[in-house]
Protein backbone atom coordinates (compact mmCIF):
# COMPACT_ATOMS: atom_id res chain seq x y z
CA UNK A 1 0.00 0.00 0.00
CA UNK A 2 2.69 2.23 0.75
CA UNK A 3 3.92 1.86 -2.78
CA UNK A 4 0.93 2.83 -4.01
CA UNK A 5 0.42 6.48 -1.60
CA UNK A 6 4.39 7.30 -2.88
CA UNK A 7 5.35 6.31 -6.14
CA UNK A 8 8.41 8.08 -6.07
CA UNK A 9 9.60 6.12 -3.07
CA UNK A 10 12.27 3.32 -4.36
CA UNK A 11 11.19 -0.39 -3.97
CA UNK A 12 13.89 -2.72 -2.58
CA UNK A 13 13.85 -6.78 -3.18
CA UNK A 14 15.96 -8.66 -1.36
CA UNK A 15 18.05 -11.47 -3.60
CA UNK A 16 19.11 -14.30 -2.15
CA UNK A 17 23.06 -14.86 -2.40
CA UNK A 18 23.94 -16.77 -5.44
CA UNK A 19 21.01 -15.85 -7.54
CA UNK A 20 21.43 -14.03 -10.75
CA UNK A 21 20.00 -10.91 -11.28
CA UNK A 22 18.99 -9.76 -14.39
CA UNK A 23 20.07 -6.27 -15.73
CA UNK A 24 17.18 -3.29 -15.63
CA UNK A 25 17.44 -1.06 -18.27
CA UNK A 26 14.80 1.57 -17.67
CA UNK A 27 14.56 3.77 -20.84
CA UNK A 28 14.06 6.70 -18.53
CA UNK A 29 14.86 7.34 -15.34
CA UNK A 30 14.90 10.61 -13.72
CA UNK A 31 18.47 12.39 -13.02
CA UNK A 32 20.60 9.68 -14.84
CA UNK A 33 22.13 10.37 -18.44
CA UNK A 34 21.82 7.17 -20.53
CA UNK A 35 25.45 6.40 -21.87
CA UNK A 36 26.20 4.15 -24.51
CA UNK A 37 29.11 1.57 -23.80
CA UNK A 38 32.60 2.31 -23.60
CA UNK A 39 34.66 1.45 -27.05
CA UNK A 40 38.55 0.78 -26.45
CA UNK A 41 40.88 3.23 -27.81
CA UNK A 42 43.80 2.66 -29.00
CA UNK A 43 46.82 5.76 -27.08
CA UNK A 44 48.29 6.10 -30.21
CA UNK A 45 46.16 5.48 -33.24
CA UNK A 46 47.33 5.90 -36.69
CA UNK A 47 45.43 9.40 -38.45
CA UNK A 48 44.67 8.92 -42.32
CA UNK A 49 46.04 12.24 -44.25
CA UNK A 50 43.31 14.66 -44.60
CA UNK A 51 43.99 16.52 -48.01
CA UNK A 52 43.31 20.61 -46.63
CA UNK A 53 44.11 21.70 -50.05
CA UNK A 54 47.34 22.80 -49.60
CA UNK A 55 49.31 19.74 -50.78
CA UNK A 56 52.43 17.88 -49.52
CA UNK A 57 55.62 20.36 -50.41
CA UNK A 58 57.02 19.63 -53.58
CA UNK A 59 54.01 18.27 -55.03
CA UNK A 60 52.48 19.82 -58.30
CA UNK A 61 49.12 21.57 -57.81
CA UNK A 62 46.23 20.07 -59.26
CA UNK A 63 45.03 20.83 -62.61
CA UNK A 64 41.60 22.54 -62.59
CA UNK A 65 38.71 22.28 -65.55
CA UNK A 66 38.35 25.08 -67.67
CA UNK A 67 34.64 25.94 -65.86
CA UNK A 68 36.57 26.32 -62.57
CA UNK A 69 38.91 28.65 -64.11
CA UNK A 70 35.86 30.83 -65.89
CA UNK A 71 34.15 30.76 -62.85
CA UNK A 72 37.01 32.18 -60.86
CA UNK A 73 36.81 34.98 -63.56
CA UNK A 74 33.18 36.09 -63.18
CA UNK A 75 33.70 36.67 -59.42
CA UNK A 76 33.70 40.42 -58.65
CA UNK A 77 32.80 41.03 -63.04
CA UNK A 78 29.65 43.51 -61.14
CA UNK A 79 32.21 45.64 -60.44
CA UNK A 80 33.54 45.91 -64.17
CA UNK A 81 29.68 46.16 -65.51
CA UNK A 82 29.81 48.94 -63.07
CA UNK A 83 32.30 50.85 -64.05
CA UNK A 84 31.80 49.93 -68.17
CA UNK A 85 28.22 51.10 -67.90
CA UNK A 86 29.22 54.37 -66.02
CA UNK A 87 32.00 54.87 -68.91
CA UNK A 88 29.49 54.25 -71.22
CA UNK A 89 27.07 56.95 -70.50
CA UNK A 90 29.52 59.58 -69.98
CA UNK A 91 31.10 58.47 -73.41
CA UNK A 92 27.17 58.75 -75.00
CA UNK A 93 27.06 62.20 -73.14
CA UNK A 94 30.14 63.74 -74.85
CA UNK A 95 29.23 61.68 -78.23
CA UNK A 96 25.86 63.69 -78.30
CA UNK A 97 26.90 66.82 -77.34
CA UNK A 98 30.08 66.90 -79.43
CA UNK A 99 28.30 66.44 -82.48
CA UNK A 100 29.96 65.46 -85.73
CA UNK A 101 30.87 61.79 -86.81
CA UNK A 102 29.89 59.08 -84.26
CA UNK A 103 32.11 56.24 -85.84
CA UNK A 104 34.96 58.11 -84.86
CA UNK A 105 33.91 58.80 -81.22
CA UNK A 106 32.39 54.93 -81.21
CA UNK A 107 36.30 54.00 -82.23
CA UNK A 108 37.91 55.82 -79.03
CA UNK A 109 34.99 54.25 -76.73
CA UNK A 110 36.36 50.41 -78.45
CA UNK A 111 39.87 51.29 -77.79
CA UNK A 112 39.52 52.60 -74.43
CA UNK A 113 37.43 49.35 -73.39
CA UNK A 114 40.36 47.16 -74.68
CA UNK A 115 42.86 49.11 -72.87
CA UNK A 116 40.77 48.03 -69.44
CA UNK A 117 40.74 44.49 -70.88
CA UNK A 118 44.69 44.82 -71.20
CA UNK A 119 44.30 46.49 -67.62
CA UNK A 120 42.20 43.67 -65.96
CA UNK A 121 44.71 40.92 -67.89
CA UNK A 122 48.03 43.05 -66.13
CA UNK A 123 45.96 43.10 -62.76
CA UNK A 124 45.20 39.03 -63.41
CA UNK A 125 49.11 38.93 -64.02
CA UNK A 126 50.26 40.74 -61.22
CA UNK A 127 48.00 39.28 -58.90
CA UNK A 128 49.18 35.73 -60.26
CA UNK A 129 53.19 36.67 -59.82
CA UNK A 130 53.08 38.07 -56.55
CA UNK A 131 49.71 36.58 -54.35
CA UNK A 132 50.35 32.95 -55.80
CA UNK A 133 54.04 32.45 -56.67
CA UNK A 134 55.44 35.12 -54.37
CA UNK A 135 53.11 34.36 -51.39
CA UNK A 136 52.11 31.00 -51.73
CA UNK A 137 48.38 32.25 -51.52
CA UNK A 138 45.19 30.77 -53.55
CA UNK A 139 42.92 33.41 -55.54
CA UNK A 140 39.45 32.70 -55.60
CA UNK A 141 38.14 35.33 -57.21
CA UNK A 142 39.48 38.33 -59.65
CA UNK A 143 37.46 40.62 -57.32
CA UNK A 144 41.15 42.70 -57.26
CA UNK A 145 41.51 43.13 -61.17
CA UNK A 146 37.90 44.06 -61.41
CA UNK A 147 38.14 46.50 -58.81
CA UNK A 148 41.17 47.91 -60.60
CA UNK A 149 39.63 47.83 -64.11
CA UNK A 150 36.07 49.72 -62.42
CA UNK A 151 38.18 51.96 -61.02
CA UNK A 152 40.02 52.57 -64.37
CA UNK A 153 36.53 52.77 -66.50
CA UNK A 154 35.13 55.38 -63.81
CA UNK A 155 37.68 57.53 -64.58
CA UNK A 156 37.36 57.18 -67.91
CA UNK A 157 33.93 58.28 -67.79
CA UNK A 158 34.43 61.11 -65.79
CA UNK A 159 37.25 62.56 -68.42
CA UNK A 160 34.92 62.11 -71.33
CA UNK A 161 32.10 64.60 -68.93
CA UNK A 162 35.30 67.03 -68.41
CA UNK A 163 35.52 67.59 -72.14
CA UNK A 164 31.42 68.01 -72.61
CA UNK A 165 31.68 71.88 -72.17
CA UNK A 166 27.90 72.33 -70.52
CA UNK A 167 28.57 69.36 -68.41
CA UNK A 168 31.61 71.86 -66.79
CA UNK A 169 29.52 74.82 -66.89
CA UNK A 170 27.04 73.03 -64.94
CA UNK A 171 28.95 72.01 -62.71
CA UNK A 172 30.93 75.49 -62.05
CA UNK A 173 27.38 77.10 -61.68
CA UNK A 174 26.47 74.41 -58.54
CA UNK A 175 30.12 74.80 -56.99
CA UNK A 176 30.26 78.16 -57.42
Amino acid sequence: MADQTQPWAERTVEVPPGAAVPPQRDPYRRGVASVGPRTPTEPFATVEHEPTGTGWPGEPAPRRPLSWHVAQLKRGGEWSVAGGLFAFVCWGIWAISGGGDLAGQFLIFVLSLLVAVGLFALARLLGRLVLERQLGRIRRSARGAHLVTAIFLTGLGIAYLQQTQWIVDAWNWVTG
